[in-house]
């Protein structure tokens, strides 16, 4: 980047922060029902919100330009850029000579391990503002994906850390709050110039930005810690199918994400943990979860996928087409054969969709014997947010127990996680509940199944007795032999440490 475009960025900076061009300000402009509008794609009533306001607040000139995506004549946006001037927004590519919108440029605040944030986020303009299909070059801004992935980031100290496919540079900028160097890849040379704008833009300096596709920038290098939000979208090659460039990897079928798995096989630095958004295949009546557990076999990695929704062929293909801003008719027809062509073609009967967390064995984490994490699971429910949190502590959970055996388990002093309540379900009339269910508050909020024994032995689990003693205590009680008890609620403890409800 130039100097001179480095000066320009900061008098930018200068001016969003004079215009107080935040989430919260704009909200108090617009009120909450324009923002849920807004994320709705419909922006009639934020228009006529800050249209009530005139020129009179140089955050509301902004926000109609860069967020709604409307044009305000040259004089106004001047006036909201004081610093900047039109001329500087022209030559950064923000804006045209008559007051119109190039890019979108809106707030982005949120909170991590590391405390509350708040950034500026430019992007190409959306399908509101365009008024169009989106271009295959399109470069995406900050969407549920990208917030969803943020969200999932563990926050351990990473020395090296590579944003693969990085986009607007979203993901990259989040690690590194975490890390003390960041390279951030991308096949897309505009996509590079825009995540560096807004690298600059909020002062973050730890990025370095290469051009090429996938792995190829990097050969050769390991890295402590891999984000990506690959371009997974599973999408026909065929003449007439728009390929855009933040969203298809040019692969057939779901290979884009097989070939991220086995990439980070290679450059993930023992120890080191890698984390993805993707899509798996279901073929031929063969669970997706199957066959990216195929993928990590042949990686060698310790790997957790949750699969979090799954799509018929034809949902996926109207998701996707709709996406890109096609709406329905003869060429929304046309595509949707051809996604459904090319899915029968593969036996696809089935799209997965979810989170997966890849470990590289190694680093000291395992002791002799420790068996590696492989969890594969469907969980659709609602889940809390900031989930990076909890993957970090059911990493560590599922080591410390792994490391133990059962007679080490059953001398460990447990206790239940602050967030985990018991739910009892009665026939009418019972004495004793027909179901019982761990229930936990926050992370994945998930319901685990207890019988009488593992139910009566968590309730205990207070700190002050160890494992094994519960179970004696409890084995009395029920009048049942100690040690058939004790071996009976172990793997329940086991799988409890490792999801964080019970606590060493």
């Amino acid at each position: 980047m130039s100097d001179v475009h480095t000066s320009l960025i900061a008098r930018l900076r200068d001016d969003l922060t004079a215009a107080r061009f935040t989430v919260g300000h704009l909200e108090e402009l617009w009120g909450v029902d324009a923002a849920a509008a807004l994320g709705r794609g419909h922006r009639v009533a934020a228009e006529r919100a800050l249209g009530r306001l005139g020129a009179t607040d140089p955050a509301a000139t902004l926000a109609r330009v860069f967020v709604l995506g409307l044009t305000v004549g040259a004089d106004e946006l001047a006036g909201a850029l004081p610093t900047l001037g039109l001329e500087g927004a022209i030559e950064l590519g923000l804006a045209t000579a008559g007051g119109a919108p190039m890019l979108d440029l809106r707030p982005y605040a949120f909170t991590d391990d590391w405390g509350p944030a708040e950034w500026w986020v430019a992007s190409d303009l959306g399908e509101l503002a365009l008024g169009s299909a989106l271009p295959e070059d399109h470069v995406l801004g900050v969407g549920g994906a990208s917030i969803t992935l943020a969200g999932l980031q563990v926050q351990k100290s990473s020395r090296r850390t590579l944003d693969l496919g990085t986009g607007c540079g979203i993901q990259a900028m989040h690690a590194s709050r975490h890390s003390g160097r960041v390279v951030a890849t991308d096949i897309s040379r505009r996509a590079l110039e825009i995540a560096a704008l807004n690298a600059e833009l909020n002062n973050i300096h730890s990025i370095e930005f290469r051009l090429g596709d996938m792995f190829e920038p990097v050969a050769g290098e390991t890295f402590d810690y891999i984000v990506t939000n690959p371009p997974f979208v599973i999408t026909p090659r065929r003449p007439g199918v728009p390929t855009y460039e933040y969203r298809d990897a040019g692969r057939v079928g779901d290979a884009i994400v097989a070939e991220v798995v086995a990439g980070a096989s290679r450059h993930l630095a023992p120890g080191g943990i890698a984390q993805l958004l993707g899509n798996w295949e279901y073929r031929d009546g063969r669970p997706g979860l199957e066959r990216i557990a195929s993928w990590l076999d042949s990686a060698e990695l310790d790997g957790w996928v949750v699969e979090r929704e799954t799509q018929d062929p034809a949902l996926y293909a109207e998701t996707w087409i709709r996406d890109g801003g096609t709406r329905v008719g003869a060429e929304s027809d046309d595509l949707e054969n051809a996604w459904l062509d090319d899915f029968e073609a593969r036996g696809v009967t089935a799209v997965g969709f979810g989170y997966v967390t890849l470990r590289k064995p190694g680093g000291g984490l395992e002791a002799p014997g420790t068996s590696h994490l492989r969890r594969l699971e469907q969980l659709d429910g609602p889940v809390a947010t900031g989930l990076g949190a909890q993957i970090e502590a059911t990493l560590a959970g599922h080591d410390w127990q792994a490391r133990r055996d059962d007679a080490e388990l059953a001398r460990a002093l447990l206790t239940a996680a602050p967030d985990v309540t018991e739910e009892r379900h009665y026939w009418p009339g019972d004495e004793h509940p027909a179901v019982m269910n761990l229930v936990q508050g926050g992370g994945f909020r998930r319901s685990y199944p207890l019988g009488t024994a593992l139910a009566a032995v968590v309730g205990a689990c207070d700190g002050e007795l160890s494992v094994g003693a519960i179970c004696a205590a409890v084995s009395e009680l029920l009048e049942v032999d100690s040690a058939a008890l004790l071996d009976d609620v172990l793997p329940g403890i086991r799988e409890l440490v490792t999801v964080g409800m019970l606590l060493p």
